[in-house]
């Protein structure tokens, strides 16, 4: 469930942006000042969407570093240590006595 959470947060950071310039659009044509918009050379609003798209990216790369998976450990225990029996020991007999002259 957190992956999938994760993908639709991301997904929709990503989305909002995009959206939100065109809404922000008056519905009559109108500008504030209550004059029709005629786009007669005047700036526009490029800066508020390459804003809203870097505020947008900005917000979805928290996410996406959030939902990532931890790195894996930098270090590993060594492996438990298991020693062999030490091998069977065969001595050799005694030489014979010999008490000869």
């Amino acid at each position: 469930m957190n992956r999938a959470f994760g993908a639709f947060a991301l997904a929709a950071t990503l989305a909002i942006p995009l959206a939100l310039p065109a809404a922000a659009q008056p519905r009559d044509g109108r500008d504030r000042g209550g004059h029709y918009d005629r786009g007669g050379g005047r700036g526009g609003d490029g800066g508020a969407i390459i804003g809203g798209a870097l505020l947008g990216l900005g917000i979805g790369a928290l996410i996406g570093g959030a939902v990532v998976a931890a790195p894996p450990p930098v270090y590993y225990p060594p492996p438990p240590v298991y020693y062999a029996p030490p091998p069977p020991v065969y001595y050799a007999p005694p030489p014979p006595v010999y008490y000869g002259r």
